[in-house]
């Protein structure tokens, strides 16, 4: 009978865990907990919507979650509170837009023990991600309790405030050779939440001396942060003018794949 040696033990448990790895690497989750919005459908039911992976009218996710599976990753959602527990199987974990009392009734806040449990998931190698919005639209004082661990800070101002649909207002141009957005050269995002950046933070993307992308490496993880939930459906499904030249859609497919790569890299 042939003898297994110490190496080959270990090259069985790598076949066992290797698929199990990869599966967590390309896993991106999209918080629940704390944007918790509802909306009566056309049976008059209650049915989740705002930035959710389900919701294919202009407010949802749909398309960029469609992006991330894609480029290879599995999408889940997490509607308890994030906790060590419920990260464990997230490469990549995204909160967008925290509920004011103006969305939900009874708004779910960052407190203390989501910080501790979120720091310590980026710590150990997880990708965070942080899409605010304005103030009189997202709760920020509590998000950015959470943005402090990692050097970032949500202003309370309102940039790139575009009337009606004069999208040139929203307009901000990409650098060439942008290291994350290698295939953009103009997006549109408007009524920006700007960052206040401090060590380890540092800017991704900028217009006119004010940070609307930020990254901070933290352990073995990185944050990403921008002010405002622009990726939603109403902005990358084609209802910006194709004549002003944005490329929302061409943003979602890039920053996607460099977030998915921010996972494998750890």
């Amino acid at each position: 009978m042939r003898k297994i040696t110490a190496y080959g033990i270990l090259w069985i448990i790598g076949l066992i865990i290797s698929p199990v790895l990869k599966a967590q690497q390309k896993t991106v989750t999209l918080d629940y907990y704390f944007n918790n919005e509802y909306r009566k459908n056309k049976a008059g039911e209650q049915e989740r919507y705002h930035y959710t992976w389900e919701d294919t009218k202009s407010s949802g996710f749909s398309i960029w979650g469609d992006v991330f599976k894609k480029n290879g990753a599995t999408l889940q959602s997490l509607e308890n509170e994030p906790t060590s527990n419920n990260l464990k199987g997230a490469g990549i974990y995204i909160i967008v837009d925290p509920d004011t009392k103006k969305e939900t009734v009874n708004p779910h806040y960052i407190e203390d023990r989501h910080i501790k449990a979120i720091a310590n998931w980026v710590k150990q190698g997880g990708v965070l991600v942080l899409m605010a919005n304005d103030s009189a639209n997202a709760e920020l004082p509590h998000l950015n309790a959470l943005a402090a661990k990692f050097g970032i800070h949500f202003n309370d101002d309102l940039y790139k405030h575009v009337i009606g649909t004069q999208f040139e207002m929203g307009a901000i141009n990409v650098p060439a050779n942008d290291p994350v957005f290698k295939t953009t050269r103009k997006v549109y995002l408007k009524d920006i939440a700007t960052l206040q950046l401090s060590s380890p933070a540092k800017p991704l993307l900028m217009d006119d001396g004010h940070v609307i992308v930020g990254t901070s490496r933290y352990g073995k993880g990185i944050v990403a942060a921008v002010g405002d939930p622009w990726l939603y459906n109403e902005y990358t499904n084609g209802r910006l003018p194709a004549a002003m030249g944005f490329d929302n859609d061409k943003a979602a497919d890039d920053l996607s794949k460099w977030l998915l790569a921010q996972v494998t890299a750890k």
